[in-house]
């Protein structure tokens, strides 16, 4: 099963090795202040899914993606939108309350570069980079088959590098110029509002209140010919091809993988994103690092990512002398019936 933690709901589904997810169900994340209540719903939800499709005695693992999870301890720490406290035990209270069963736990982006390795479009790739494009921007590194968790589990912040060292934006993490304030959802946005007070160029986009604009608004305006709009994609695509570039340096991945509702941009996006980031390589790595989207359905994206999770879970279970810190990630083919 997997299991994907938001802000506002939890969803969790029954996934097969091909990545099928065969059901799915959602609770609301924030019905319970208290912790062990909130685990009992989603048990209990968790429960009627098994029975309703047969699946009782057939769950290998639980997977599951949560904000500010650490993948050593299972633990969620010091989450910003979550109200149960600095330290949550999510592995150790579901694993108890399913008779034992093999649960891990990671945050988002982590959980989705592990689906796109298993069911997606990183498949048979051992070095890549997943970019979720959302609300924020989060990142997982895949180096030799392995995710990078570092030393303490929360290694891969990539959308917490500075790209803008003088008068950068404020970041929601509180430093300014991050990645995230620029080539996020709410990034997109924010430059639209700085271009329209900046700028005399007309555009549809002076029809909305200014403070509600969002990324869906520029990107209907850019795809209706709105000058100002495209110019509002060809910065985003600049900062965020340069970023990239800087990335390809640190592990020279065969491919970065675009996920998110801003990578559907299409060529808005990819355009001025691919012309500065093949610019700004170093030379060694030009030719060599493709930028593709992701192949994992939005919808199911967050549930198939976690429930790759689970499988890991089963594999840390069966073998007793597991150590993380050599992990291969070796999990069933989506292509295979094991």
């Amino acid at each position: 099963m997997g299991v994907d933690i938001g802000g506002t709901n939890t969803v969790f589904g029954i996934v097969d090795a091909r990545g099928q997810v065969l059901a799915s169900d959602s609770i609301k994340t924030l019905k319970h202040a208290n912790f062990d209540d909130y685990i009992e719903e989603l048990h209990a939800g968790m429960q009627r899914l098994i029975k309703a499709n047969d699946a009782e005695g057939k769950i290998q693992g639980i997977g599951i993606g949560a904000p500010n999870a650490n993948y050593y301890t299972g633990e969620i720490q010091n989450p910003p939108n979550l109200p149960w406290g600095p330290i949550i035990p999510l592995a150790e209270k579901l694993s108890k309350i399913f008779g034992g069963l093999p649960v891990a736990v990671t945050n988002d982006a982590n959980a989705a570069a592990l689906g796109e390795m298993t069911y997606g479009a990183a498949r048979g790739m051992k070095d890549f980079i997943m970019i979720t494009l959302g609300t924020g921007v989060g990142s997982g590194i895949v180096v030799n088959g392995q995710l990078v968790y570092g030393h303490d589990g929360f290694a891969g912040e990539l959308g917490h590098l500075v790209v803008k060292r003088n008068n950068g934006r404020v970041c929601g993490c509180g430093r300014t110029g991050c990645l995230e304030a620029y080539c996020s959802a709410t990034g997109v946005a924010r430059t639209a509002r700085e271009f329209l007070e900046i700028s005399q160029e007309p555009s549809s986009l002076r029809n909305l209140q200014i403070e509600d604009i969002t990324s869906k608004d520029v990107y209907d305006a850019a795809v209706a010919g709105d000058k100002l709009a495209k110019e509002i994609f060809d910065y985003t695509g600049k900062i965020l091809g340069e970023a990239l570039a800087d990335m390809v340096a640190f592990s020279s991945p065969q491919a970065i993988i675009l996920f998110g509702g801003l990578a559907k941009s299409g060529d808005l996006l990819l355009r001025p994103l691919k012309e500065n980031f093949e610019k700004s390589l170093f030379p060694i790595f030009r030719g060599k690092t493709k930028i593709i989207l992701s192949e994992l359905k939005e919808s199911d994206a967050a549930v198939l990512g976690a429930s790759a999770l689970g499988w890991e879970a089963k594999y840390r279970y069966e073998v007793p002398s597991f150590d993380h810190q050599l992990t291969d990630h070796t999990l069933p083919s989506a292509d295979s019936n094991k």
